[in-house]
């Protein structure tokens, strides 16, 4: 469920949950929800009990820039100390800022939410939308996180661009690992060739992947213009091969290079 990031100090590991990058909340909520996920996700961890104050006492002495302070600081959706980049938001800092507030109150306002105000009054959103619990015990106050992140789109009404833009995020994040390995496959293996005469189950058993797996890498190659299947003199489609037929597959190198970053992969 979670990922280590290490902070110096003693007892100053955040623990960030995996799904928060995939879900896309990042996308919707003001910039301080990173932060807030990474408290309750180090809150969530075994052998602590306590409010969230209480874990950012212990962490932080009280006190946590990325979170603007405490849990009392009011919502934002830029960074104030941060340099404002005119060329992506012309309008400027003050101009940007009340326009995401005016999209975000609506949003919550139509799906029936208070709109937060500070850190705390999003921390109570988290658990109304079910993306952190918190139970009383014996013991004391325990926090814990679903598995799953629940995903924006299932509790507001997000806007038909947005909602395009979160499903494209999400797929590329599904698709990317399936691709890279292929990739590596082609460009490491196989030095890069234009045309390869190949079969569904060969590349599953040269990439050490599942048939489906293989499958999902091809059709995202060939629906991002990289890559065209053809048996015979006909074009395939990736989602109807069977896995034994044999097809050949064509690169357009130029074009992946230009439009795609490769991240090299150690053995």
């Amino acid at each position: 469920m979670t990922e280590n990031a290490s902070v110096p100090g003693p007892r100053r590991d955040l623990a960030m949950h995996n799904d928060w990058w995939p879900a896309g909340w990042e996308h919707v909520l003001p910039r301080q929800g990173l932060a807030l996920t990474m408290l309750i996700g180090t809150a969530s961890q075994p052998g602590f009990t306590g409010s969230l104050d209480d874990l950012l006492h212990k962490i932080f002495d009280g006190h946590w820039d990325m979170i603007g302070g405490d849990l009392d600081s009011p919502l934002t959706f830029s960074w104030p100390d941060e340099e404002w980049d005119y060329e992506e938001a012309p309008e400027g800092r003050e101009a940007c800022e009340a326009d995401r507030w005016k999209q975000f109150s609506a949003t919550l306002t139509t799906a029936g939410f208070p709109v937060p105000t500070t850190v705390r009054d999003l921390s109570e959103l988290y658990l109304t939308w079910g993306l952190a619990r918190r139970e009383e015990t014996p013991g004391g106050t325990r926090w814990s996180m679903p598995t799953a992140l629940p995903l924006p789109g299932d509790l507001l009404p997000l806007d038909d661009e947005l909602a395009r833009r979160l499903d494209g995020i999400r797929w590329t994040m599904r698709t990317g690992p399936l691709v890279d390995t292929l990739i590596d496959y082609l460009l490491n293996d196989l030095g890069e060739p234009e045309e390869t005469l190949t079969s569904l189950d060969r590349l599953a058993a040269t990439t050490d992947q599942d048939v489906d797996d293989v499958r999902i890498a091809l059709a995202e190659l060939v629906q991002s213009g990289d890559a065209r299947l053809q048996r015979g003199e006909e074009p395939a489609d990736a989602e109807r091969l069977e896995a034994h037929r044999r097809f050949r597959l064509f690169m357009d190198w130029a074009h992946f290079h230009e439009h795609r970053i490769q991240l090299s992969r150690g053995d």
